[in-house]
């Protein structure tokens, strides 16, 4: 089949517990709707990383849709993904620009040109594994390792909205009236009403929220003013690169992190869909490689695949490419809006925060998925350590400094879990599992 040749389904199989697979679409309609959750699902995540840095959030968002377009056209539209900012190259510009952490970047260009480098880096390895292979892959990451690092994805994240986006008990009252909206949606409503539980809960949500705040006075009130001053259409802040040796050395090894990121992806949409991706492994690291290179050179942040994104598949059942070309087309629209890109910004913060919690957490459950797909034996003590292990180092951001780099969170236990599976596996022998050992103490609940 085409890149553009998708078989159309009928509403009805989504009505039926069905799956709308990477190559098949729903009526355009419907297939647009979906691109306009994942449109949200992503906005919160790639407006707040930019803003991080100093950098314009409408060129990042503009950047993301483009971004996505290159990924889409070299993985042949195989591959569902949406490509948004990256927060792994938050901590490597900060230190390369000296941002003081508010405002416009002044250093900007130094940082874009490490990003560049980052691009260049990653996209060459992605045409060495698609030169190559990936027989390594599985050797490297059975079920066990591939399953604790998507967990990861969604369990690093967790303390962004619980820590970030909620300033008092209302908001986080309000996350968790976001959360149930959209729990509520997903199992009382039936059809493409249950298949958009997320944008659904979403204005649900923030609907309630305005009526307890604008309405009644109790917390932060919605501002619309952004909204009404800002316009229709206008460019976005473009800047030029700045190509610094000391920054492209700081910024470029955040390929790696990006590697690990994409390969959690394409595995967790792999045991999704029941679709075995690895054939299109290379063409993602290049195709993300590309857009990376090509963001940094208009302005914007380095480009990543969306771990949001997993999380909508997972509740929605759709993985259609087709809604992920809408979504940039979407994406594109928005960064060219500053009318539309005010309407997303102007979503209450604690609503984004319930969103986000309800998607994290259905990325660390499709890594559970994994391991019950596959079977994974936790009575032998090497699947035990590395599943263990890994959570944690994910989940408590456990971070290695390697001079001016750091790898942290995900990073880590990507490579963690990789490494130890080579030596536990390599040096394993048969014995009492850790987990059935009679010595050891279970500690109460």
């Amino acid at each position: 089949m085409g890149m553009f040749d998708w078989t159309e389904r009928d509403a009805k199989v989504l009505q039926q517990g069905g799956v709308i697979a990477p190559d098949e679409r729903l009526p355009w309609p419907q297939t647009a709707a979906m691109g306009v959750q994942h449109v949200i699902a992503m906005f919160g995540a790639t407006v707040l990383a930019p803003i991080l840095m100093g950098f314009d959030p409408n060129i990042a968002i503009l950047m993301s849709g483009i971004g996505t377009l290159i990924f889409f056209v070299i993985t042949g539209g195989k591959v569902p993904s949406y490509l948004g900012s990256s927060f792994a190259f938050i901590g490597v510009v900060i230190a390369a620009t000296a941002y003081a952490g508010k405002g416009p970047n002044g250093n900007i260009g130094v940082a874009l040109g490490g990003i560049i480098a980052c691009g260049i880096v990653y996209a060459i390895i992605g045409a060495i594994v698609h030169a190559v292979g990936t027989g390594w892959i599985e050797r490297f990451m059975p079920p066990v390792v591939t399953g604790a690092v998507v967990a990861v994805i969604g369990l690093n994240l967790a303390g962004i909205p619980i820590k970030n986006m909620a300033a008092n008990n209302f908001e986080s009252w309000m996350q968790a009236v976001t959360f149930v909206c959209v729990g509520l949606v997903a199992v009382l409503t039936r059809g493409m009403v249950q298949r958009l539980l997320i944008l659904v809960g979403l204005i649900l949500a923030s609907i309630i929220y305005g009526i307890l705040t604008n309405g009644m006075g109790l917390g932060k009130p919605v501002d619309f003013s952004g909204i009404a001053n800002a316009a229709w259409f206008g460019a976005p802040g473009f800047a030029a690169p700045v190509f610094s040796g000391p920054a492209m050395l700081l910024i470029a090894p955040v390929a790696i992190i990006l590697v690990a990121e994409n390969l959690g992806h394409i595995k967790a949409v792999t045991a999704m869909t029941g679709r075995n991706l690895d054939q299109y492994m290379g063409r993602a690291f290049l195709g993300d490689g590309v857009a990376t290179v090509v963001s940094g050179m208009a302005g914007g942040t380095g480009v990543t695949t969306y771990a949001e994104n997993i999380g909508v598949m997972a509740a929605t059942k759709i993985y259609s490419t087709a809604v992920f070309l809408f979504a940039a087309l979407i994406a594109v629209l928005l960064g060219f809006s500053p009318k539309f890109g005010a309407v997303i910004q102007a979503i209450p913060l604690p609503v984004m925060g319930g969103v986000s919690i309800v998607v994290f957490g259905l990325i660390a459950v499709a890594g559970a998925k994994i391991w019950v797909d596959n079977r994974v034996d936790f009575s032998q003590n090497k699947n035990l350590i590395v599943a263990a292990i890994t959570l944690v180092l994910g989940t408590g951001d456990f971070t290695l400094k390697f001079g001016g780099f750091a790898l942290g969170g995900i990073g880590t236990a990507t490579f963690g879990a990789i490494l130890l599976w080579a030596l536990l596996n390599r040096s394993s022998s048969p014995g009492v599992s850790v987990a059935d050992a009679p010595n050891v103490e279970t500690p109460s609940r």
